[in-house]
């Protein structure tokens, strides 16, 4: 469907977004010697790209991915260099208040970063949703299973990749170097995605159409935005997932081994979860997406109480493993079904809305489990993302209901 380039293109495009956010964490802090700061400006990014990334998903619809994404690409490049230059001329490195005025300007750059992110992932699945269309009716189905499939994967490879990448240029070589490619690589893949032949199957023509014919799509004139929010919901419970389960496991290493190890431990849960997220492709069709959330985020979560057993990082390493199992599959379901209630001339917007809630989603779990791990222990930070798993266990539920009959494979 797409060709032979495609794939690796996409996969390995969105691994610059995954390396911003630790990339600036890892060089701010080294440079100002503040955690804090590391932190603000970790936040800075992530606060940027939720806000932005439905800004930029909303323009790919109304002028086209091309032109957007080869702006985001030469304004992101700049930017991300811009903190990188900034950190170093402004920031002291004898520890920077916050209220100083370097520190705000720094601060102020990693924001516009993080809002001018290319939102690879999201305006990828929205090319497979239009090329699917070419499709015989009987194949759309099984085809977009796939390619949802194969984005969830490609999410949780980057996951992975992107920050061990930066811990390993970071340490073995200097900590600005991670985002520094990071800026090559979107420059130079980004741009190469913007231009992929693929972009000619979506085009700013279909923010000009008023309705949708096509199958699976709600074919109203006017978006349910009711509906759209459902899986946005969704995605921000996982995301307070992510955000406390990995903000837990820091705790948790800190105590049984050292805290350089939760990066390693957490991503054992990421490489399983990219396993079955890809074996979301070969699950029936008529096993409905709403219910295919329903199963996976209740599996997710029973296994999500056994996070408050371990008392060794190797039982934890189980628990994760077995955690991950049901973590892809969530995500593909909860991807699927916002393809099925977005309105086809705005499903850029709503996919980088789905992003951008797990953004939000990670900021408001690593908060509030973080408050937890410090005031009370690891224990009570792991309730975090037990509770987020239930509430997307119990979300899945209502949607099955409010949705019913709209999102059917």
């Amino acid at each position: 469907m797409a060709g032979t380039s495609y794939i690796p293109l996409g996969l390995f495009a969105r691994v610059p977004l995954a390396m911003l956010t630790i990339g600036v964490l890892t060089m701010v802090t080294q440079v100002s010697n503040s955690y804090a700061i590391g932190g603000f400006a970790a936040g800075a990014i992530g606060l940027g790209a939720a806000v932005g990334a439905p800004f930029v998903g909303y323009l790919a619809d109304r002028l086209g991915q091309k032109r957007v994404l080869l702006v985001a690409a030469i304004v992101n490049t700049l930017l991300v260099g811009a903190v990188v230059l900034l950190a170093y001329a402004l920031l002291p490195s004898d520890g920077a208040r916050l209220a100083d005025g370097a520190t705000l300007v720094v601060l102020f750059a990693a924001l516009l970063a993080g809002s001018t992110s290319p939102q690879v992932g999201p305006l990828s699945r929205v090319r497979w949703m239009a090329l699917s269309k070419k499709l015989p009716a009987k194949e759309r189905g099984p085809a977009v299973d796939t390619a949802l499939s194969l984005e969830g994967t490609a999410d949780e490879v980057t996951f992975v990749l992107g920050p061990a990448l930066v811990g390993l240029l970071a340490s073995l070589l200097a900590p600005w170097l991670p985002l520094v490619l990071a800026a090559v690589m979107t420059a130079v893949l980004v741009s190469l995605f913007a231009l992929h032949p693929t972009v000619e199957a979506v085009g700013p023509r279909m923010a000009a159409s008023s309705t949708v014919g096509n199958a699976g799509y709600v074919t109203k004139e006017k978006p349910r935005w009711l509906l759209v929010a459902v899986p946005v919901l969704g995605m921000l419970f996982m995301g307070t997932f992510f955000g406390s389960a990995q903000t837990a496991l820091t705790a948790f290493t800190g105590v049984h081994g050292s805290v350089d190890q939760a990066g390693l431990m957490y991503a054992i849960m990421g490489s399983s979860s990219a396993v079955t997220a890809l074996s979301v492709a070969y699950w029936p069709e008529k096993f409905s997406y709403v219910w295919r959330w329903v199963l996976s985020a209740g599996l997710m979560a029973a296994g999500s109480a056994a996070f408050l057993l371990p008392t060794s990082l190797g039982q934890m390493a189980w628990v994760l493993l077995l955690v991950g199992l049901f973590v892809g599959p969530v995500m593909v379901s909860i991807f699927s079904v916002g393809s099925k209630v977005a309105p086809q001339q705005w499903m850029g917007t709503v996919m980088t809305a789905l992003s951008s809630g797990i953004v939000a989603g990670t900021a408001l779990g690593s908060a509030v489990s973080g408050s937890l791990a410090q005031s009370v222990g690891y224990s009570a930070a792991f309730v975090v993302p037990l509770a987020a798993a239930s509430a997307l266990f119990l979300l899945g539920l209502v949607s099955a209901l409010v949705l019913r009959g709209r999102t059917a494979s």
